[in-house]
């Protein structure tokens, strides 16, 4: 049986941390900034975390 692969558009989206945890990028953040406010702006930049069972199915993603 051949080996398991990574899913390479996982890996380029979805970061672990040292405890972990799955770390992602928010979505809108890119272009069309001058639309939003500033502070959706400053929002949109920080970094989340997946929670529950999408961590999971990501982490197996990321991992094989």
């Amino acid at each position: 049986m051949p080996k398991m692969k990574s899913h390479r558009g996982a890996c380029k989206r979805f970061k672990t941390t040292a405890s972990g945890k799955i770390k992602r990028e928010r979505m809108n953040g890119s272009h069309n900034l001058e639309k939003k406010n500033r502070k959706r702006t400053r929002r949109l930049h920080q970094t989340a975390l997946l929670e529950g069972l999408k961590a999971k199915q990501i982490k197996r993603m990321i991992q094989a």
